[in-house]
């Protein structure tokens, strides 16, 4: 079994998302300034078949985040916007027809869904039993390799209260949004355990490498 990581950017002031998300603006007001560095990178720029970016510390950093997934959990505002029962279903997420993940996602969700197959072997599963229950259907999935704890900040909460996290690599921007969803709250000592193993920055974005004592 593999390990449970988590990689999240976020705000100097601790937000990973702007306020007032809506389908236009899905990472809220101001949340998109976030990931500048990323957009700049040519890993991130292939995935849309697009050979130019930068290549150096951020452009490695990016190409990290899916190596060794074998699945990924994600909380529902992060599949999408919609709230309440699924109506008739036509959302299938923010990515367009190809999302970046390229495995199984299990999404935290109150109402129950038929799983949503996409181009690339992207397939969301809907899970109703909890952060245990996804857990455990992601490391079957999984397999060998990894699992991949999305996001939000929500569901990055829940499974770091739960001490379910192994690993955690931070992009931190020196970006001030003031408002929106931050990362480090409501953990009653989630955090406790970590250590940094790994500190580096270029211009763009600082990343924070930490892992569980003992994982």
């Amino acid at each position: 079994m593999g390990k449970v990581r988590f990689t999240q950017t976020m705000s100097l002031d601790g937000y990973t998302a702007g306020p007032e998300q809506t389908r236009k603006e899905p990472l809220g007001r101001g949340g998109e300034d976030l990931h500048e560095w990323m957009f700049a990178t040519r890993t991130f720029r292939q995935m849309g078949g697009d050979e130019s970016g930068e290549t150096g510390l951020d452009d490695e950093r990016m190409r990290r985040w899916n190596e060794n997934i074998g699945a990924h959990i994600m909380g529902r505002n992060m599949f999408g916007p919609v709230r309440g029962d699924w109506g008739d279903e036509d959302w299938r997420g923010w990515w367009g027809d190809d999302p970046p993940y390229h495995a199984p996602v299990f999404v935290l969700t109150h109402h129950a869904r038929e799983p949503v197959e996409m181009q690339g072997g992207t397939t969301f599963h809907f899970v109703t039993e909890g952060i245990e229950a996804a857990l455990a259907r992601a490391q079957e999935a999984a397999g060998t390799k990894d699992v991949a704890i999305a996001g939000g900040a929500s569901t990055a909460q829940q499974y770091l209260r739960a001490g379910l996290v192994d690993e955690m690599e931070l992009h931190v921007v020196p970006l001030l949004l003031g408002a929106g969803e931050r990362l480090f709250e409501n953990l009653d000592g989630g955090p406790a355990g970590f250590e940094c193993v790994e500190l580096v920055s270029s211009p763009a974005v600082a990343h924070y490498s930490y892992v569980r004592k003992g994982a």
